[in-house]
């Protein structure tokens, strides 16, 4: 992503403000028992310096985001040795100055807020450490771990947020794309196939008999057809998190007897659940048409809170009597049992059955949001 980049360009760049920084404070400072090695930990800077600033640019993995951190706290634990035993407790700042920030910022902007606060601990404990915390000494300033802690925190959230808002911009422009092209195919669409389809269905009722089952067909068609032209084609694509549009997907279930009610809003789930619960939603319609008739009527609603997913199919058949679903699992009629009940639970949801005789049944499918 273009502004993610524009992130790691800026980490690059304080790298190297830092370590000009941390520089001029061992050219100036005096009192240095070992100049020549704080010159040795200044040189391995500059080299893991450059090496991160060119590996970033093309590969933001998890090794070399820790190795950014052992290697940062390797410089910094050197301090000791260059400035002397005592130059913690006397509150100089180490060799590494304000380049020990980079690895917490890096840290921030690939994985959040609390990436770059776990980072931004584990080298602050390091440098209390080298300022004589060890030794139980409740004057050693914390000034410094908490601005850390502070701005791994803060950037990171500002990092996710920011990535979040360019994937929503992306997607409204996809969106957006699509809209345009599929209005300019429906106009096409409404002023050929629809009008067939239509005809076809409104003859073949006049007609009767064989026909009137071929206007009824063509009459599916119809709305399947409407139903692609207003919410386009089932979404293939995942996003950065690896998720899919599932309500997009029911939408498409839609016929002259099937409702589908689902957000404006995506309903995301992973691929593997999305694949399983449309299938399970499928099989649960197959059971209304083979028990109810083809002409019966059935909802389907979809709602996300947050953490699950509910979908819920609704019917308006005889309902099932009590104890049916046993028996027939019993007989060895595995439908529900393994289309539907088997589908969900293999993604960790569940599946409810609420039926009243002579009232319809109500299937209610609950599967938890996995990332």
């Amino acid at each position: 992503m273009e502004i993610e980049g524009s992130f790691w360009r800026a980490i690059a760049v304080y790298r190297v403000a830092s370590l000009v920084y941390a520089a001029l404070l061992l050219a100036t400072a005096g009192g240095y028992q070992r100049p020549l090695a704080g010159w040795l930990v200044l040189g391995v800077m500059a080299v893991w310096t450059v090496v991160t600033t060119v590996a970033y640019s093309t590969v933001r993995s998890r090794r070399l985001l820790t190795v950014d951190v052992l290697v940062t706290l390797g410089c910094l634990l050197a301090s000791p040795y260059v400035q002397g035993s005592q130059a913690g407790q006397a509150g100089l700042m180490p060799v590494t100055a304000t380049w020990v920030g980079a690895p917490v910022l890096a840290w921030a902007v690939y994985g959040g807020r609390r990436a770059g606060a776990v980072a931004a601990v584990v080298l602050s404990l390091a440098d209390l450490w080298l300022r004589g915390l060890h030794e139980f000494n409740l004057s050693v300033p914390v000034n410094g771990a908490v601005l850390l802690i502070l701005a791994g925190a803060v950037v990171g959230h500002v990092a996710r947020l920011t990535k979040q808002a360019e994937e929503r911009l992306q997607r409204a422009a996809e969106l957006e794309a699509a809209n345009r092209e599929r209005e300019r195919l429906a106009r096409g669409i409404h002023d050929s196939v629809l009008q067939v389809l239509a005809l076809m269905q409104r003859r073949g009722q006049e007609i009767g008999g064989e026909a009137a089952e071929l206007g009824r067909l063509a009459g599916e068609q119809e709305a399947a057809v409407r139903e692609l032209i207003r919410s386009g084609p089932a979404p293939a694509a995942q996003d950065s998190a690896g998720l899919i549009d599932v309500g997009a997907r029911l939408r498409r279930l839609t016929t002259p007897a099937v409702t589908v009610s689902a957000p404006a809003t995506p309903v995301p789930l992973p691929a593997r659940q999305a694949d399983e619960v449309v299938a399970a939603v499928g099989a649960a319609l197959d059971n209304v048409r083979r028990h109810c008739g083809e002409d019966a009527r059935a909802w389907v609603f979809a709602e996300h809170d947050g953490d699950t997913v509910t979908i819920t199919v609704r019917d308006e058949g005889p309902g099932i009597p009590a104890g049916r679903l046993e028996e027939a699992e019993t007989e060895g009629r595995l439908g529900i049992a393994q289309s539907i009940k088997g589908r969900i639970a293999g993604v960790g949801g569940t599946v409810g059955f609420t039926s009243v005789p002579g009232q319809g049944t109500e299937v209610e499918f609950v599967i938890p949001v996995r990332t």
